[in-house]
């Protein structure tokens, strides 16, 4: 007897859809490294979130800075989940708070930025939330490290993360050969 394969996003009786969830994390204020591996960890152990992929970690420059800060070290994180849009982002908020994130200044330095990228397919317009990402297609923070991540990848309502790529360009993001994140 064999056991039937359920593509992501189907489901099969009374199972919840599966979707494939994209976190964007970035670090750019205290040991940006342990920051990130500690978000890695609470995303991996989260009930419902099973890790699919991890990117490397790559450098980044501030991007609409409004004031001078160090360099950002980004990574994506790719999983698979039943778990809804809302549960997920309030769990990049309290990753986020549990990191010591202040926000005070827009755009300003952080000790952790945990965005939800896309779950599935969903779209998602609220004063919380708007998936996918509105301007994910626009950051190569993003979509280079997602690219590593699942080569397969591909943004709704965008296109594949490689052609997005090409068309933006790779200026201001480099891989760091010298850290790393790894799954636990």
């Amino acid at each position: 007897m064999s056991i039937p394969v359920v593509p992501a996003a189907e489901t099969l009786g009374d199972l919840k859809p599966i979707a494939t969830v994209v976190f964007s994390l970035g670090s750019n204020e205290g040991d940006s490294i342990e920051y990130l591996q500690a978000a890695v960890n609470a995303l991996a152990t989260t009930p419902d979130v099973i890790p699919v992929g991890l990117s490397s970690v790559y450098l980044t420059k501030p991007v609409g800075a409004v004031i001078d800060q160090p360099d950002f070290r980004n990574i994506v994180f790719v999983a698979e989940t039943t778990l809804e849009p809302s549960i997920l982002l309030d769990r990049c908020h309290a990753i986020e708070a549990g990191l010591g994130r202040v926000r005070t200044v827009v755009g300003g330095p952080r000790t952790m930025d945990v965005d939800l990228i896309m779950v599935g397919n969903r779209t998602v317009q609220s004063d919380e939330l708007t998936l996918p990402h509105p301007r994910a297609h626009e950051r190569a923070f993003v979509l280079i490290p997602w690219l590593e991540a699942d080569p397969q990848a591909e943004l709704p309502g965008h296109g594949f993360v490689a052609d997005l790529i090409v068309a933006l360009g790779t200026d201001g993001v480099e891989l760091s050969e010298d850290e790393q994140v790894v799954l636990p």
